[in-house]
């Protein structure tokens, strides 16, 4: 128990001091107006509560990563909680305000104008299709987990929940923001923090260890290294790079830059916060990695939630706890949906508030994701978790020429840019869906890439320190 207090403890703590670091190095100017003001469109660009907009950019960055990645990433032990503790604090929280606040600056564009912007033309075609190809894959993750979910609670065949969700999905990435997700996605973020605090009571007043083996060692059944592995699979409970697509739909909320921190460093935060919470319960009520890991293997992570919910809250209870995985998924898949549309009305520089084009990219988007959503899951959330953190590594790099051409502490971004490139590297070069190498051999590639890209980063700018417009 005092082990989990403290986390939480130290995850407050890091908004608190470092969170309000990271915001003094980027220099808020609310003075200033923000793009919700300047570029009114009343479809995607309005001003919206600041407390709504933080209940809308937790409940769209969390997904499926606070809960399926914390429940795997807990097969290693309680090692997992100091990857969710330092990763949201040092990298994610930071990612998450950086890619918000840049938005910001440059008239809430989307990630790809702004990848261009600081990390040259030449990548522009490629990273539009990965960003496209990722949100796609995304979105059909977030539809095909929720219908297999569904499917299991009711007798309703999978093909058809998977219908009636992209046909919600269609509403979602076409209607102004403010008809559904604006209106509904504050409740539904309240929905999961207030049963995964239910359910985090039980545990506090039951008799039952949080962490009954409890060690730092690597405590997985399968022996899978920790590194790289852990850091891919807890993903957007330490960092994401989905939330780099997500917060520059809240950048063209924002009333006052003096809400990006509690917005996006603090939604980060608390993702982390539910992260955590959901590792310790898929520790606590299994009793440890290896009864955890033989209902992963029977049942998936959706198996852990569906026996964590009713095992705690019982019937009605586990079923408003899974009702609210369920919602916490649908809501992210559509604004992955919304993201992919906003991203190529950017770079066709289309009116985002005409009806009709809005509906041609939608129609688009939306069937690539269907013709994704039937695919193997499991083979896709493989792909998934690396190209996520691949794209979080692109984001802070991004993020560190934008504070160096700025004569900015640009080590903020430096050092976990670094360390993310190496994750990413390695785990390519080792897991199966990559090269398949040797551990050892793929983590001297991923540390040698890392190192390179910093050297590179040093001498292509050493003399290159100019001034950025619209700012």
């Amino acid at each position: 128990m005092i082990i989990f207090l403290t986390a939480v403890g130290a995850l407050i703590v890091g908004y608190l001091l470092y969170g309000r670091f990271v915001e003094k190095i980027f220099s808020i100017n609310p003075q200033s107006p923000t793009p919700a003001v300047t570029k009114n469109d009343n479809v995607d660009y309005m001003v919206l509560p600041s407390w709504r907009v933080f209940l809308i950019q937790f409940l769209n960055i969390a997904g499926l990563g606070p809960v399926f990645g914390a429940i795997l990433g807990a097969l290693y032990g309680p090692v997992a909680l100091l990857w969710i503790v330092f990763g949201s604090i040092l990298a994610g929280g930071v990612h998450d305000y950086m890619a918000g606040m840049i938005s910001v600056r440059h008239d809430g564009q989307s990630l790809v104008p702004l990848i261009e912007k600081y990390l040259g033309s030449k990548i522009k075609i490629l990273f539009l299709i990965f960003m496209i190809g990722f949100l796609l894959l995304l979105g059909a993750v977030f539809a095909m987990s929720p219908a297999h979910m569904l499917a299991d609670l009711t007798s309703t065949p999978f093909v058809w929940w998977i219908i009636a969700i992209f046909a919600y999905y269609f509403l979602a990435t076409l209607l102004p923001i403010d008809k559904i997700i604006g209106r509904f996605y504050p409740l539904f973020a309240l929905l999961l923090i207030a049963v995964s605090l239910a359910m985090l009571i039980v545990l506090f007043v039951g008799d039952s260890a949080f962490y009954p083996n409890l060690s730092l060692t690597n405590q997985h059944p399968k022996n899978l290294p920790i590194f790289p592995l852990m850091f891919v699979t807890i993903a957007c409970g330490a960092i994401s790079g989905f939330h780099a697509t997500q917060s520059p739909l809240m950048a063209r909320c924002l009333a006052n830059e003096k809400y990006g921190r509690p917005i996006f460093y603090g939604a980060m935060i608390t993702e982390g916060i539910v992260a955590l919470i959901w590792a310790t319960l898929g520790i606590a009520f299994y009793q440890g990695s290896v009864g955890l890991n033989e209902v992963i293997d029977n049942s998936g992570p959706g198996g852990v939630v569906q026996g964590v919910a009713q095992g705690y809250l019982g019937t009605f209870g586990g079923m408003l706890a899974i009702i609210s995985v369920v919602l916490l998924s649908i809501t992210s898949g559509d604004t992955a949906f919304r993201s992919a549309r906003l991203t190529i009305g950017d770079y066709w520089q289309k009116n985002n508030s005409s009806i009709k084009k809005r509906l041609i990219i939608s129609i688009i988007v939306l069937s690539g994701g269907i013709a994704m959503s039937f695919f193997d899951l499991t083979t896709i959330w493989l792909y998934f978790g690396w190209s996520n953190q691949l794209l979080a590594t692109i984001t802070l790099w991004m993020a560190t020429f934008y504070l160096f051409r700025n004569g900015k502490f640009f080590w903020l971004t430096l050092v976990p840019a670094g360390f993310m490139t190496s994750v990413c590297i390695t785990y390519i070069m080792f897991d199966k869906i990559g090269f398949h190498l040797p551990l050892d051999i793929s983590i001297i590639i991923g540390t040698i890439t890392a190192i390179l890209a910093v050297i590179y980063f040093a001498l292509s700018h050493r003399h290159k320190k100019t001034a950025v417009t619209n700012l």
